[in-house]
């Protein structure tokens, strides 16, 4: 067998064999490459999913929490309403707290001695935590970006029914039929309104599919209106007046950083 012949032989075998495997390993190289960016792309879209995907957190309510009723300047009333959870104002003195301890299923708390008799406790320390959980916590709610809906019904929603989500109008919002709210037990709905919210006369607010009112938060600019006889759903962060008139009920809370008028309505803290 002659050597000198097999050499070239040999050297074109080595070249071939190189080259194969530089072609397995760069094709690997590019599949890594390609798996990779696919994955940084399924991980964009993961975190650009919108809140409609279950992600949306509720709003912490802190000590405010614990009230039906929570205002900074006062909440006035026409004999006789009815309140299911606790009551209470500040910085304004407790003479601005005209709803009567009969009237009351729960505490009423006041900054100063002035407060309604015989049920009135006197914690200006608790109020003004609870106050200050007040606005945190609309300051919050308001301050969500990214919203799901946006100017829905161009601010008239009388009829629709509202999946989870966060939703936005850039104006007033009227109620001027019933509205569902559908969802599960754990689904979150934050409404942020520019302008003021009126909900018409005898209208309904329904849950359907186990959404609960202490899971929907209205966070509102302008005015609250319930109508007379009408019925809300859930829990009203105002940063001006809440009003209630003649035989609404709310299950809820009304959270206002003005003040919170009744006329011989219901509220039902959830």
């Amino acid at each position: 067998m002659n050597l000198k012949n097999l050499l070239p032989t040999a050297a074109m075998l080595m070249v071939i064999l190189v080259t194969g495997c530089s072609k397995d390993l760069g094709n690997e190289g590019l599949d890594n490459s390609a798996a990779l960016t696919s994955d940084n792309s399924l991980l964009e879209k993961k975190a650009k999913l919108p809140s409609t995907s279950g992600t949306l957190a509720g709003v912490n309510l802190g000590v405010a929490a614990d009230f039906a009723i929570l205002s900074k300047a006062g909440v006035t009333d026409v004999y006789k309403s009815s309140i299911t959870g606790d009551v209470g104002s500040s910085p304004i003195t407790g003479a601005a707290i005209l709803v009567k301890c009969t009237e009351v299923v729960g505490n009423i708390y006041s900054v100063d001695a002035a407060g309604p008799l015989p049920c009135r406790i006197t914690d200006a320390t608790k109020l003004g935590t609870a106050v200050l959980n007040m606005q945190a916590a609309y300051t919050d709610a308001a301050g969500r970006v990214n919203p799901d809906f946006v100017n829905l019904g161009a601010g008239n929603i009388g009829g629709k029914t509202l999946t989870r989500g966060l939703y936005k109008w850039s104006t007033s919002l009227n109620i001027p039929a019933n509205v569902t709210i559908s969802g599960s037990s754990t689904d979150v709905w934050i409404f942020q309104v520019s302008g003021n919210l009126k909900m018409s006369s005898a209208k309904r607010i329904i849950l359907a599919g186990g959404a609960q009112a202490k899971n929907i938060f209205w966070v509102v600019a302008g005015n609250v209106t319930l109508g007379t006889t009408s019925h809300f759903e859930g829990n009203i962060l105002g940063q001006t007046a809440i009003n209630l008139q003649t035989g609404a009920t709310i299950n809820g809370r009304t959270l206002a950083q003005t003040a919170v008028n009744l006329q011989m309505s219901t509220v039902v803290k959830p």
